[in-house]
Parts: structure tokens; C-alpha cells; sequence
């Protein structure tokens, strides 16, 4: 902030460019194999976001074996998910799956809560569309978790067709797996 005065005046200048001291966190730790793991499943309550994650849940659960698949929805995909629903996940879960990021405050409550689960030990996959890719990046690196990355499906999300939903779901189920054992895709 630049001040200056005369014997009339007082003015403040701030200096919009700020400086943002950003603490690195790391991921959570990746397990070796999701077979015999429970899926935590954060709906973000976004038009579709039930369709992509109950068809990408039951493609899971049964190619990789999961013990069991959770279901959970927030109420507003403007807001981060409460602390309390965020602790719940936690403790009944061993990897989660949240969405849709498909919009600005959207994708970055997905990301925000894919962070907090992150922080408490728990591989999370976001997701989020090809239009908000550039977004989130940001919105990562401003949380201090650059390394954590979402799964990037095809842009948009809310009108779209059973058939395109189902290319979405494949793009879930391909992609997800990886970030939850941290291979590059």
C-alpha cells in the first residue's frame, strides 16, 4: 500500500498485484492396489453429477474390486463441502470420487474438497471438465496441493445425451484409478 498525503488529503493506493505466501502440501499417501478399498462417492448435487458418479461407481465396484462404495451429497456445488461431511467421508473411506466440476465456483469447491480430504489421508479424484482445466490449476496451486490431479472430462456436462453420459463415465473410470494410485495418465 502507497500512502501519501497534503494538509487536505489522505490517499491510499493498494497495489492490486499482492503476494500470495503459498504453504506446499503434499498429496495423500497412494496404496498399492484398490482392490478390497471403500469408495467414498461426494456428490457436488450438480445437474448429471448423480448419473456420471452412480454409473462410474458401478463400473468401479466391479472392475477393481472395491469392498464397498458410499454415497454422499452435498447441498449446494457453490460452497466447499461442511467439515463434519468432509470428516465423515474420511473416516468410511479409503479413496473418494467427487463432481462435477463443470462450471467456476463448482469446479473450485470440487478441488477445494477433493484438498481437504487430501489432508486427512485420503486419495481423491475430482472431476472436472475439459473447460475448467486451466481454473483449477489455479485454484491447486493457490492451495498449496499443485501435484494433486483431477480427472478431466469432455466439456459440457449438463445437456447431454444416456450416450454421452456414458462416454463421460468411461473417461471417470479410466482416469480415476490412476490419480487414486498416483500413475501418470
Amino acid at each position: 500500500m502507497l500512502a501519501s498525503s497534503d494538509s487536505r488529503c489522505l490517499t491510499f493506493v493498494y497495489d492490486p498485484r499482492g503476494v500470495c505466501d503459498i504453504i506446499s502440501m503434499p498429496i495423500a499417501p497412494r496404496p498399492r492396489t484398490l482392490e478390497g478399498l471403500r469408495l467414498g462417492i461426494l456428490d457436488n448435487s450438480k445437474w448429471n453429477a448423480n448419473k456420471l458418479l452412480r454409473g462410474a461407481s458401478s463400473v468401479l465396484e466391479k472392475s477393481i474390486g472395491l469392498k464397498d462404495a458410499k454415497y454422499y451429497v452435498k447441498h449446494s456445488f457453490s460452497k466447499d463441502a461442511a467439515p463434519e461431511l468432509i470428516a465423515e467421508i474420511a473416516q468410511n473411506s479409503d479413496i473418494v470420487l467427487t463432481a462435477i466440476g463443470d462450471c467456476g465456483s463448482c469446479s473450485s469447491c470440487c478441488i477445494r474438497d477433493a484438498v481437504a480430504l487430501e489432508t486427512r489421508g485420503i486419495p481423491t479424484a475430482a472431476v472436472i471438465t475439459t473447460e475448467f482445466v486451466r481454473e483449477t490449476g489455479l485454484q491447486r496451486r493457490a492451495l498449496g496441493m499443485d501435484d494433486l490431479r483431477p480427472v478431466i472430462i469432455r466439456h459440457p456436462v449438463s445437456s447431454i445425451t444416456d450416450a454421452e453420459i456414458a462416454a463421460r463415465i468411461d473417461q471417470i473410470c479410466t482416469q480415476a484409478p490412476l490419480v487414486w494410485l498416483g500413475h501418470p495418465f
